[in-house]
């Protein structure tokens, strides 16, 4: 006989009430509703995109004047304490 093995048999016929309890909060929200995710429209990816592509521009824009004006510079490392 092997460990964690027991020859008896162990005879249980109540039923599982865990099992049924009602779900709350997010469950429940998902549990009634039906998701569904539709592809985003040409004229939404064209939006989107132009807000990446304006942002990251912005981006290296002020990574160079933090570079190369030391002014400002100083203006981000007075800010940042």
């Amino acid at each position: 006989m092997g460990k964690g093995f027991s020859e008896s048999e162990v005879k249980n016929n109540e039923p599982i009430k865990d099992l049924k309890k009602e779900k709350k909060g997010l469950a429940y929200f998902l549990k009634e509703k039906k998701l569904t995710y539709t592809l985003p429209g040409k004229k939404q990816i064209n939006i989107f995109g132009s807000i990446v592509l304006v942002l990251n521009i912005l981006l290296v824009l002020l990574v160079i004047l933090y570079l190369n004006n030391q002014q400002f510079h100083d203006f981000i490392f007075n800010v940042g304490r």
